[in-house]
């Protein structure tokens, strides 16, 4: 650590508010605990619970940083006590509980992975909140697999990105919604065997006549609220519906005969506070099964736009806007 600066650029939350509460403070660089390493950031993923935290609707859990970013790419400058030594100078992209808007981070030792070949920091940087995110709840909590069909709103979210990109690396067909024409057919550029444009119809419908009133085997939702019966209504027979967000609410009516009739299974999760181990088996799970399948060019993420660390409120008011088509990062320095 005698090599490292004392301080550094970091973007906090001045109060809960707009994009215009982010403003650049310095701050003291962290020290790596026992388990943990420093990664000198060379960018960061901007992603809506970011949003949620600088809206004052999503503090960080306890003993994380204050500061928004959840996912980073960089350089690993330093170890925590008793940590590898030869983790020093690997490029890697890391899963934070926070921190991540900053020019240093640390992040857990096991959830850092390799930038896969190929891919630039940014590239990089965009991975970690969206692909654990997705892999978990598509195919750990809902179990999808190959030939089965999923249906994910906000199909050009990042989230709704990697979805489309991970099902085509897999051979589940993916429906998605969006809403406007224009970014409909951004997601069948990107692999969506169908996008519906929720503004214009019913994607109820829509679903049902794409697979021959079957339905579909699984649901990702991110919206809650009055989308949960009607996800349902999509689902067929043993389908699964995964929540892992509520913007239009977090409170619902489902018929339950329904759900027993059909043997339908509701689950759903949050990553943020789960624990470094739970990350870490997350980690090395998606190491194992996907990180071949990137460094051979077979996926990249999704990039909408980057903008400089010092311009992070601008990062937000694109997203807060909606008009972004996948990932958007912060680049420092």
């Amino acid at each position: 650590m005698t090599s490292l600066p004392t301080s550094m650029t970091a973007i906090a939350i001045r109060e809960p508010g707009g994009p215009e509460v982010l403003v650049s403070e310095e701050r003291p660089v962290p020290q790596p605990r026992p388990g943990e390493v420093l990664i000198r950031v060379a960018a960061a993923g901007v992603n809506r619970p970011d949003l949620l935290q600088r809206m004052g609707h999503y503090p960080p859990p306890p003993g994380a940083s204050d500061l928004p970013g959840l996912e980073i790419a960089g350089t690993i400058v330093a170890v925590g006590p008793g940590g590898d030594p030869e983790q020093l100078g690997q490029h890697v992209c890391a899963l934070v509980a926070g921190g991540g808007y900053a020019e240093y981070c640390t992040a857990p030792a096991g959830s850092c992975l390799p930038v896969p070949r190929g891919f630039s920091m940014a590239e990089a940087a965009a991975l970690p909140e969206t692909l654990f995110t997705v892999w978990h709840n598509l195919f750990e909590r809902a179990w999808v697999a190959e030939g089965e069909t999923v249906l994910v709103h906000g199909g050009t979210s990042g989230i709704g990105t990697t979805a489309i990109g991970l099902c085509k690396l897999f051979d589940i067909k993916v429906i998605v919604t969006c809403g406007s024409a224009d970014k409909c057919a951004a997601a069948t550029a990107l692999g969506a065997d169908l996008a519906i444009d929720y503004s214009t119809g019913d994607y109820v419908e829509a679903v049902k006549a794409f697979t021959g009133g079957r339905g579909v085997d699984a649901v990702l939702d991110m919206v809650g609220g009055d989308y949960v019966p009607r996800n349902l209504a999509c689902l067929a027979d043993d389908g699964r519906h995964v929540t892992i967000a509520f913007q239009r609410g977090a409170r619902t009516e489902i018929d339950i005969a329904q759900v027993m009739r059909r043997r339908l299974t509701l689950t759903g999760s949050t990553l943020r506070a789960r624990s470094a181990d739970f990350k870490a088996a997350l980690a090395d799970e998606i190491h194992r099964t996907l990180w071949p399948r990137l460094s051979d060019g077979a996926w990249k993420p999704a990039m909408d736009q980057a903008f400089p660390l010092a311009e992070a409120a601008a990062a937000h008011a694109r997203m807060q806007a909606g008009a972004h088509v996948g990932k958007i990062v912060l680049t420092v320095g």
